[in-house]
């Protein structure tokens, strides 16, 4: 999979990550940009989360959702 298609893949699950954590700015998605390192250390500034914690939640997000960073 090269860049443009894992591009394509993270707005395509954009939604899906803001139903999941909607404390989550459109600015922090600007930083995520489908890096999950980025989303689970902005899940754990938003929430207040562990980083074990925000891990888990994003392990479990991608196996319901079948996404592949």
């Amino acid at each position: 999979m090269n860049k443009d298609q894992i591009g394509g893949n993270w707005k395509q699950f954009k939604g899906s990550v803001k139903e999941q954590w909607g404390k989550l700015t459109d600015d922090d998605f600007t930083v995520v940009e489908g890096k999950r390192d980025q989303l689970v250390g902005k899940i754990q500034g938003r929430y207040g989360y562990q980083k074990d914690q925000a891990e888990k939640e994003v392990s479990d997000w991608e196996k319901r959702n079948d996404y592949h960073w």
